[in-house]
């Protein structure tokens, strides 16, 4: 066999070889959604084989703080011959609010059925994590660079990445359980998105994406978003727990969503406080990335800034959410007016994820939007 001939061969075997690790890929996200479906409704059996009788928790709590204002400091009883005294049992709690609220009983509701149904969808979510992961480095081993080259790796990546942070919170026994449905719904519909509409096929980059600042610049988008995706999800659930307690403590009655969903999460004010912390934490290494990217632009185009659709939105969700930790640490923000702040800056994120690469041209966007694939990287 001449050298060139041998050349030829052991071309053809690496691409072989590349085309079944792809294929591999492929088959390890399939399996993944369907771990994550199985997950899904596991998660369902945890909220409805829970206790659906909690609201009576949250509303003796609101009432024996109103109460507690007008009861005396100290009563006596009497038992037998001696004098027992009795405190008024009052629930006290740190809140952002005026109202101090227990925490729920968690997602199955405080029973031990619904805390098995929770248990096992913990454990399928880690499998589905892992075989998802396995999906990310197979797909990146078939073309040799980082899993992160267009819209569908983006989204495969970014989705096992937030089902990470998930994961690692509760290994520092973080009370998230309540998270694992939401994860669980957007993940898959994530997911969906990426094997239908996004679907690239493994090729290798354009000659701007090579560079080593792919993998610091995209890497840490991709985990600041998914960390703003679970400060998001928090916030959303403070709203609609808000609005239920607020409706206890005027006397008001829950409606059967209330009751058997909304008592289990955490207070409002827990809600609230942990989305500002998830927030606050990673909004310094969304300040990396955009300064990254910058270095990155300037290596790849000769300048630093020019104001590219991606570059604008990526700043523009740098600015929104620099004003909500702003109004939260100096203005006094707290609650309702927050929220609204945080969760238009992750709308500002979202756009800058699906909208700026699908529906805008620009020096981030590679090729156009054709038979279900779109070339261009994440950020």
């Amino acid at each position: 066999m001449t050298l060139a001939a041998a050349t030829e061969a052991a071309t053809e075997l690496a691409t072989a070889t590349n085309e079944h690790l792809a294929n591999l890929s492929n088959t390890l996200i399939y399996s993944a959604m369907a771990v994550y479906t199985l997950a899904f409704f596991a998660h369902i059996a945890e909220w409805i084989f829970g206790s659906r009788s909690k609201v009576g928790r949250t509303a003796a709590a609101l009432t024996a703080t109103a109460e507690a204002k007008s009861a005396p400091a100290v009563t006596v009883k009497k038992n037998g011959g001696t004098a027992v005294l009795e405190r008024p049992k009052v629930v006290v709690r740190a809140a952002s609010g005026s109202r101090d609220v227990p925490d729920g009983p968690g997602a199955h509701g405080g029973t031990e059925k619904g805390d098995l149904y929770g248990r096992i969808a913990i454990s399928l979510t880690v499998l589905a994590f892992a075989i998802e992961a396995g999906g990310v480095l197979t797909r990146a081993l078939s073309v040799k660079r980082a899993p992160w080259g267009n819209m569908y790796e983006f989204n495969i990546t970014f989705t096992t990445v937030a089902v990470g942070v998930y994961l690692v919170l509760l290994a520092l026994k973080k009370n998230i359980r309540w998270l694992g449905l939401p994860l669980a719904t957007t993940v898959l519909l994530d997911l969906g998105l990426a094997v239908t509409v996004l679907y690239t096929a493994s090729d290798q980059l354009v000659p701007a994406l090579h560079s080593y600042w792919l993998y610091i610049h995209v890497s840490t988008a991709i985990f600041c978003g998914a960390v703003f995706y679970v400060g998001a999800v928090s916030t959303i659930l403070y709203l609609f727990k808000d609005s239920f307690e607020n409706k206890l403590a005027t006397g008001g009655t829950p409606g059967r969503f209330a009751n058997s969903v909304l008592d289990r999460l955490p207070a409002a004010a827990s809600l609230d406080k942990f989305a500002y912390r998830v927030n606050a934490a990673v909004f310094p290494l969304w300040t990396f990335t955009i300064i990254a990217g910058a270095i990155w632009a300037g290596d790849a185009w000769g300048r630093y800034w020019g104001w590219d659709p991606k570059e604008t939105w990526s700043f523009i969700t740098w600015v929104a959410y620099a004003c909500y930790l702003h109004a939260r640490a100096t203005a006094g923000w707290k609650g309702r007016k927050a929220a609204y702040l945080a969760l238009a800056a992750f709308a500002c994120w979202l756009f800058n994820y699906y909208g700026v690469n699908i529906f805008v041209s620009g020096k981030h966007s590679y090729a156009d939007v054709g038979l279900g694939a779109l070339q261009s990287v994440g950020f």
